[in-house]
């Protein structure tokens, strides 16, 4: 069981092989609409292991965007379970599924969602610091260094162009020494050039982290370096496919 975890009290968990990161059974979505009941995501049985690159994919509307939100924590299904490195997540109330998110997943969006009235650098900080970790503004100044945003730690987001502001995100998702990553369409605001250096960024940082990282994209080179991908048709599992 992941050690991150160990202090989360009072939940119900379940050992899961412990070279599993993400499972999940019979994973399912509806929700109510003016027309009756909408099936969004149906019997939805998913393994993912711990360090591995998983691109999630499908037309949109298929429910990838809304599975990543389940898998992450974020929503809730309507039947079904997961279990992220051992644990229940179906049995946690929002406060407890927020202490999980808080000390083991990490997230990069299509949108960036920096914090406007906060620097660079204490965009990245913020993370750590949540964690009273002593060292947050040193790991910070090293990652913004790393993808090349050195010279602009005490810039505003709305000082930054959108490939820099998707680079302090990044710096900022990995800051938070999380195992597991999600990325929504990371490279979806770019330009193609801008995207394949965000990409490059995204596989470097994971590969020297070993974070397990989980994305939704459209875009086919982001899927193709990904070691597997799985595609959801019309709310279900279709095919799964290992590409490297």
């Amino acid at each position: 069981m992941s050690k991150t975890l160990t202090n989360l009290e009072n939940m119900d968990t379940e050992l899961i092989d412990d070279k599993i990161m993400i499972k999940t059974v019979a994973l399912g979505k509806t929700v109510d609409t003016s027309d009756g009941q909408l099936t969004i995501l149906k019997g939805i049985d998913l393994e993912i292991k711990k360090a591995e690159t998983v691109a999630i994919i499908g037309a949109s509307g298929s429910g990838k965007t809304t599975l990543l939100s389940i898998l992450a924590g974020l929503d809730v299904p309507s039947e079904g379970d997961i279990y992220l490195a051992g644990n229940k997540i179906t049995a946690m109330d929002e406060e407890q599924r927020a202490r999980v998110r808080g000390q083991m997943v990490g997230f990069v969006f299509q949108t960036f969602q920096l914090l406007g009235s906060l620097t660079a650098l204490e965009n990245v900080m913020l993370p750590a610091e949540l964690k009273k970790d002593p060292e947050a503004e040193q790991k910070a100044i090293e990652l913004l260094q790393r993808v090349g945003l050195d010279h602009r730690m005490k810039h505003y987001p709305k000082q930054l162009s959108g490939g820099e502001q998707q680079r302090v995100a990044i710096a900022r998702a990995f800051a938070s020494t999380a195992e597991l990553l999600f990325a929504d369409e990371p490279t979806g605001n770019l330009d193609t050039e801008t995207g394949k250096h965000v990409i490059d960024l995204i596989f470097d940082l994971n590969r020297e982290f070993d974070t397990t990282l989980v994305l939704v994209t459209h875009d086919n080179r982001l899927a193709s370096r990904c070691a597997r991908s799985i595609e959801i048709t019309s709310g279900k599992l279709s095919k799964q496919e290992t590409l490297i």
